[in-house]
């Protein structure tokens, strides 16, 4: 039960190489748009529902970010929880290097 609940969590989380944070560019060009100055109202007509195109586009980005952001593993948990868990680990690491050390030395074939 517990690796189907595994399972079914590897299949929506996300990694972070997967993400597609691409907002910088919209925001480029939203920011080259308003700096443009134009002395012609129909130019700044123009120049302003563009504008409103790339601002509803960095608003659908901004969305599916979050979306994703959503989907990490761990994000659930508060920090505190995210810490303990990492020092369990951190505390099994040890344990189990220590075994593998002592148990390295010991011969397979011990003689009495």
């Amino acid at each position: 039960m517990d690796s189907d609940n595994q399972s079914q969590e590897a299949k929506l989380s996300v990694g972070l190489e997967e993400f597609n944070f691409d907002i910088v560019p919209v925001i480029y060009e939203i920011f080259c748009s308003i700096e443009k100055d134009h002395h012609d109202n129909s130019a700044k007509t123009r120049e302003s529902q563009d504008c409103s195109q790339k601002v509803l586009e960095l608003q659908k980005r901004l969305d599916q970010a979050r979306a994703e952001v959503n989907l990490l593993p761990g994000i659930q948990f508060s920090k505190e929880e995210q810490l303990n868990h990492l020092e369990a680990l951190k505390t099994q690491l040890r344990l189990k290097q220590d075994l593998l050390q002592r148990h390295r030395f010991v011969s397979p074939f011990h003689k009495p």
